[in-house]
């Protein structure tokens, strides 16, 4: 975790879950995070919850994009071949109750490039844990451009889940980097789902389309 509002928020996530693979919603409080909340977002799912779109996003975020994103879909932010990626990383949010660190190329429409860096987590709301997260995109510079160039494609170059048992301070144990491999492997990950599998010369378990290659802080 790069920026310290990835990592504000990650602490106080942490903490506020305790022993839970989750906080609750109703327990957040937005004083806790203050020098974070330009660069949150809390996303809820449709009615359908098949979906999960923007329920409120931070001035730094919305500068990115130069517009209010507030019900907009989380998933239209990124080209159209990575969203099964991130569909993938939210299931695995709301379903296993993972952190997800997100690494990505942001294109601006004049072709200038940025990193970002995001990270999404659980909430619970009314006891479940599939209709709310809670996150931070920050970019790693903002140049001269930012807040007048709006970011129009963004490409992922990196992912991470961190499992609920992890601790903050020791990320070796269940700690996995999940890289996203080249587009033939993916077809044959989607195809063999279950195994191992060899990705940029190293070992990787499968997880959905996703090759996950253990190992976390040396």
């Amino acid at each position: 975790m790069q920026k310290l509002s990835t990592r504000t928020l990650y602490n106080y996530w942490n903490n506020l879950r305790g022993t839970r693979s989750a906080p609750e919603r109703r327990d957040v409080d937005p004083t806790k995070i203050r020098h974070a909340l330009a660069n949150t977002f809390i996303l809820e799912a449709d009615k359908l919850g098949t979906a999960f779109n923007f329920r409120l996003a931070g001035s730094h975020i919305c500068s990115a994009y130069n517009r209010e994103l507030k019900t907009r879909p989380f998933l239209d932010l990124w080209r159209r071949k990575d969203r099964d990626a991130i569909e993938t990383l939210i299931k695995a949010v709301t379903d296993d109750h993972a952190a997800a660190l997100v690494t990505f190329t942001g294109t601006s429409q004049h072709n200038h490039p940025l990193s970002f860096e995001s990270i999404l987590l659980p909430l619970r709301h009314n006891g479940a844990t599939n209709t709310r997260i809670i996150g931070a995109i920050t970019a790693v510079e903002e140049p001269y451009w930012f807040g007048t160039h709006p970011i129009m494609d963004q490409k992922i170059t990196g992912l991470r889940l961190i499992w609920p048992d992890d601790h903050p301070t020791d990320l070796s144990g269940r700690d996995m980097q999940a890289d996203v491999a080249p587009e033939n492997d993916l077809v044959d990950l989607q195809e063999n789902y279950g195994g191992s599998v060899s990705v940029f010369g190293r070992s990787a378990r499968r997880y959905q389309h996703l090759a996950v290659i253990d190992g976390g802080k040396q």
